[in-house]
C-alpha cells in the first residue's frame, strides 16, 4: 500500500465520484480506478459498490476511510516536521565548550544564532577540552568548541579564532615592578593553576617546556576550575597565573591585575565535528557562522 493509494481511496470515499475525485488529485479517472481495483484486488477486500454509474462505499470502506485519514493525516504531519526542521522553524542542537569560548567567545554568537533561527532549542555545556572532544565523539555534543590541540581521530578540528595566554599578578606581588623574569623567579613562586585537561593548561605546559622547565618543577599553591576562580584568587596575592587573554583584559585594565613579561603564547580557538556523524542544518549554519570574521 503506497500514500498514493491511500490518497486516492480517500478522495473517491468522500466524493464517491471517480471524475470529480481524479480531479482533486489531479490524475486520469482510468488512473483512479485501476488504484482502486488493484488496493482491492491486493487485500482481497471490496471497498466500493459499482451500482451503474454510481460508486459507494461498502461497510469495509466505511471502516478503512477513518484509519486510511488518519495515516494521511500523520504523514502529513511528518512531512510538516520535516519541512519546519528543514527550514529551521524547529529542532534541538546541542554545543559544547571550554570554559574560556564558552564564557568570552562563543555567547554572542549563539545569541545571533537564535536570533536568526528562536525556533530551535539551543543548549550549552562547558568543560574542559577533554570532555568536549568526549562529548562530539559519543554524539552527546552536535558541535564542540576548545583551546588548543586536540589529537582524536574520529575528529575534523577547524580554526575559528585566536588567544594570546598571559601570566598575571596582583598589583602588590614583586613581579608587578619587575621589567623582566628569570626563570627561577617562575619556579620560585607559587602559582593558581587551572586543572589537568584544560586547554589553558597544556598551553602554558608547552610554553614552559619551551623555557626548559617542567609543570612539575613549579610551586602550585591550588588548582581551581575556572578563570573567574583563579582570577579572584589573584587578588591581593603572592601567587601568579597563567590565563587567557579575554579572560583577564578587563582587570588588566582596570589595575586590578598586571600583566608580566612572558612568551604571551598564543592558542587557537578550534571547533570540532565528528567527521562520520552527518551535520544538522541547525549545526552546519551555526558552525559557517562562528567560521565568519566579525568586524
Amino acid at each position: 500500500m503506497t500514500f498514493e493509494q491511500l490518497a486516492i481511496f480517500v478522495a473517491v470515499a468522500e466524493r464517491e465520484h471517480l471524475t470529480k475525485a481524479a480531479a482533486s488529485v489531479n490524475l486520469t479517472p482510468s488512473a483512479v480506478s485501476t488504484a482502486i481495483k488493484n488496493l482491492e484486488h491486493h487485500y482481497g477486500v471490496e471497498l466500493f459498490h459499482r451500482v451503474g454509474r454510481r460508486i459507494e462505499l461498502t461497510e469495509s470502506g466505511r471502516i478503512f476511510l477513518g484509519e486510511a485519514k488518519s495515516l494521511l493525516s500523520r504523514a502529513r504531519a511528518a512531512e510538516l516536521v520535516l519541512s519546519e526542521l528543514g527550514g529551521m522553524r524547529r529542532g534541538t542542537l546541542s554545543v559544547f565548550a571550554s570554559q574560556t569560548i564558552a564564557s568570552y567567545w562563543l555567547p554572542s554568537r549563539l545569541m545571533r544564532f537564535h536570533a536568526l533561527h528562536p525556533g530551535i532549542d539551543l543548549t550549552l555545556t562547558i568543560g574542559n577540552t577533554r570532555t568536549v572532544a568526549d562529548a562530539v565523539i559519543s554524539g552527546e555534543a552536535d558541535v564542540g568548541f576548545v583551546e588548543g590541540d586536540i589529537d582524536e581521530p574520529a575528529l575534523a578540528a577547524s580554526v575559528v579564532a585566536q588567544d594570546e595566554l598571559v601570566v598575571v599578578v596582583s598589583a602588590s606581588h614583586p613581579w608587578a615592578r619587575a621589567s623582566e623574569l628569570a626563570s627561577e623567579e617562575l619556579v620560585a613562586t607559587p602559582w593558581v593553576m587551572r586543572e589537568v585537561g584544560s586547554g589553558t593548561r597544556s598551553v602554558f605546559e608547552d610554553a614552559l617546556v619551551e623555557l626548559g622547565i617542567k609543570v612539575e618543577d613549579l610551586a602550585v599553591a591550588m588548582v581551581l576550575p575556572s578563570n573567574e576562580a583563579i582570577l579572584a584568587a589573584l587578588d591581593d596575592s603572592v601567587c601568579a597565573a597563567a590565563v587567557s587573554r579575554l579572560a583577564a583584559q578587563q582587570h588588566i585594565e582596570a589595575g586590578k591585575l598586571i600583566e608580566v613579561d612572558f612568551c604571551r603564547p598564543v592558542r587557537e580557538f578550534r571547533l570540532l565535528k565528528h567527521k562520520e556523524r552527518h551535520s544538522s542544518k541547525a549545526a552546519s549554519t551555526l558552525i559557517e557562522m562562528c567560521r565568519v570574521k566579525r568586524t
